[in-house]
């Protein structure tokens, strides 16, 4: 694993070309959903020469991640008034 964000569960790998077709990647990868976390792969050359998609995938991801609050109910009859 070579990030992690625990508030959001989102792991990120960034990988080389030892990890194509990794079957305890697979493993590992499904153990982490499992667990509740979203896991991202990125090839080295992704982040070394695409830098920005990969800022935009882990950004929509953070988002897709974040809770977002419930508005408060409205009063019911006679409250709030």
């Amino acid at each position: 694993m070579d990030f992690v964000c625990f508030s959001h569960k989102l792991v990120i790998e960034i990988d080389g070309g030892q990890h194509a077709d990794s079957a305890s990647d697979k493993v590992r990868d499904a153990f982490l959903v499992s667990e509740g976390f979203k896991v991202l792969r990125f090839w080295n050359n992704e982040v070394l020469q695409q830098l920005d998609g990969v800022y935009e995938t882990v950004r929509l991801a953070l988002l897709e991640l974040t809770p977002t609050p419930h508005p408060n109910p409205s009063p019911t009859r006679g409250e709030g008034l």
